[in-house]
């Protein structure tokens, strides 16, 4: 079986080139891709949609929701996975990245539930996502957030608060591994 190509749609965060990296460090081919990309000039088995400063610049987002492959969002893809799904975003008492301990909820979970029962993260919660759509679960949760992790497996789509990508979050590289093998 030949590995899964990935595609990071790039919402103009800090860390999108590192969330390239951990995908080529997990074995796959991954295209970072500008979020103005048409969805029909992306060729990927799964999507991750990268961090970034503002919902005002998620570009086509919502367009890539509907390619029938699995998505991760991150940070900002997650919120908007949520926002556009009809969820509920807003300002969150944190604002500022800090370290956060997260317990996971739904430890069958295939994004997420190999981290059970918690991990340290590194995340911002300037926003976060206060109401999941209809027909996702919350998988992780903190003392700060209700909502750290989100899936809705049956249509392939997860979204995590955290950056799995940068160096401060423990067993990061597991989230997007755990994703290569949902996209497989």
């Amino acid at each position: 079986m030949s590995e899964p190509r990935i595609a990071v749609i790039d919402n103009h965060g800090q860390f999108t080139h590192l969330e390239g990296r951990a995908l080529r460090d997990a074995g796959v081919d991954a295209e970072i891709l500008d979020n103005d990309t048409p969805p029909a000039e992306i060729d990927a088995d799964g999507i991750v949609l990268s961090g970034g400063p503002s919902m005002d610049r998620i570009g086509r987002t919502e367009e890539y929701l509907d390619l029938g492959v699995p998505v991760l969002g991150v940070c900002l893809g997650h919120q908007a996975i949520a926002e556009l799904l009809g969820g509920r975003v807003e300002s969150g008492e944190y604002g500022g990245y800090a370290d956060v301990d997260v317990t996971i909820a739904a430890d069958g979970d295939p994004l997420v539930g190999s981290l059970a029962p918690g991990v340290r993260t590194w995340a911002s919660h300037a926003d976060e996502v206060a109401e999941v759509p209809e027909g996702f679960t919350v998988t992780a949760e903190s003392d700060v957030c209700g909502v750290e992790a989100m899936s809705d497996a049956d249509r392939g789509l997860y979204g995590v608060q955290w950056h799995p990508e940068v160096s401060h979050t423990e067993r990061g590289q597991e989230v997007f591994e755990n994703f290569v093998e949902i996209c497989r």
